[in-house]
C-alpha cells in the first residue's frame, strides 16, 4: 500500500512523535509498504490535501493530532487512516468529558473539578476553591494535555497559584484531582469493534518521583515490568476496565489505558491515549513484544485492523 505517516506536529509532544514516526516509517517499509513521511504543521494543510494515497497512518501526539481535528480533515478529504475517529479522539483527549463517561459505566476514578480561567482575575477565585475542595496532596493538570506536560502534584497550599500557571500554559481548562497514591499501569487495547482485546498489562515503576515526562522517554527513565505481578483476578478485572473504557469512547483499532492501583487495590482509571507512543521506550510496543508481537508485526496489524 501507498501510506502516508504524519508525525511532528507542534504539540509539546513533538520531540516524542519524531521518534514515534521515525519507527513507524521503518516498520511499515520493511513490511512492503510504499511510505511517504509528513512532519505535519496545521499552517501547512496543502501537504494533506494533496496527498495521493491509500492510508494515513497518524503518529501524532497531542493538540492537532491527537484531538480529532486532524481526523476531521481526513473524513472530509475521504482518506482512510488508523486509529479512532473524530469523537473518539476528541473525547479521549478532553479529561473531564472522558471522566464522565468512565463513571457513567461504573469504572473507577478520582474525584474531581475542572475550572475555566478566561481571565488573570480568576486564578484568585479558583485558588479559594480549589483549598475548600481538596486537602493535600492533589494534583493540577491542563484538561487537554499528554505526556503529563503541565502537570503539578501539590503538597503545600502555597503551591497551588504556580501550578495553575503552569496548566493555563497548555490549557484555560484545569483539572483538580484527588491525588491517588499507588502503583502505575496500563493496558494495551487491540482489535475491530465489538472484538478487542486486551494486551498484558504492564507495570510501570519510574526511576523519578513520579511518571514525569522524563521518566516516559529518557532511556533508563522507567522500568517496565511486563506481565505486571498481579493477581488473575484483579488482571481480569484490569482488562476488562480497559476494554471497556476503549469502547464506552468509541475508539477505533488500538488505544492505551492507563491506571493507578490505590492501596486498597481499587484501580483507578486515568486517561485513554488514542495514539500511544511508540518510540524505542513506548509501553504498547513493549507489552506487544512479551507475547510475541514484534513492533513491526504490530504496526502491520494496525494496518491490516484500518483497512
Amino acid at each position: 500500500m501507498k501510506i502516508a505517516v504524519l508525525y511532528g506536529g507542534i504539540s509539546g509532544e513533538r520531540e516524542v512523535s519524531l521518534s514515534s514516526g521515525k519507527g513507524i516509517i521503518q516498520a511499515l517499509k520493511q513490511k512492503g509498504h510504499e511510505v511517504i513521511g509528513v512532519d505535519f504543521n496545521p499552517n501547512k494543510l496543502e501537504e494533506i490535501l494533496q496527498l495521493k494515497v491509500d492510508l494515513v497512518f497518524i503518529g501524532l501526539h497531542g493538540r492537532y493530532g491527537e484531538d480529532g481535528k486532524l481526523q476531521g480533515l481526513l473524513d472530509m478529504l475521504g482518506i482512510p487512516y488508523v486509529g479512532s475517529g473524530v469523537l473518539a479522539s476528541a473525547l479521549a483527549m478532553d479529561k473531564s468529558k472522558a471522566k464522565q463517561i468512565f463513571e457513567k459505566n461504573n469504572i473507577p476514578v478520582a474525584r474531581s473539578v475542572t475550572y475555566t480561567i478566561n481571565q488573570p482575575s480568576d486564578v484568585d477565585v479558583i485558588k479559594n476553591s480549589i483549598k475548600q475542595t481538596f486537602q493535600v496532596p492533589f494534583v493540577i493538570k491542563p484538561n487537554e494535555e499528554g505526556s503529563t506536560l503541565g502537570l503539578s502534584i501539590i503538597e503545600n497550599e502555597e503551591e497551588i497559584e504556580s501550578a495553575i500557571e503552569k496548566a493555563t500554559k497548555s490549557d484555560k481548562n484545569i483539572l483538580v484531582e484527588k491525588f491517588v497514591k499507588g502503583r502505575e499501569v496500563t493496558v494495551p487495547v487491540l482489535g475491530k469493534p465489538g472484538e478487542e482485546r486486551a494486551l498484558p498489562i504492564i507495570e510501570i515503576i519510574p526511576k523519578n518521583a513520579f511518571y514525569d515526562y522524563e521518566s516516559k522517554y529518557a532511556p533508563g527513565g522507567s522500568e517496565h515490568i511486563v506481565p505486571a505481578a498481579i493477581d488473575n483476578k484483579l488482571t481480569m478485572q484490569i482488562q476488562e476496565y480497559a476494554v471497556l473504557a476503549h469502547q464506552a469512547l468509541g475508539c477505533e483499532t488500538y488505544s492505551r489505558v492507563d491506571f493507578i492501583l490505590g492501596e486498597d487495590n481499587v484501580p483507578i482509571i486515568l486517561e485513554v491515549n488514542t495514539l500511544p507512543g511508540m518510540t524505542p521506550t513506548s509501553l504498547f510496543p513493549d507489552s506487544a513484544k512479551s507475547i510475541g508481537i514484534s513492533y513491526e508485526d504490530m504496526i502491520q496489524e494496525f494496518v491490516q485492523l484500518s483497512v
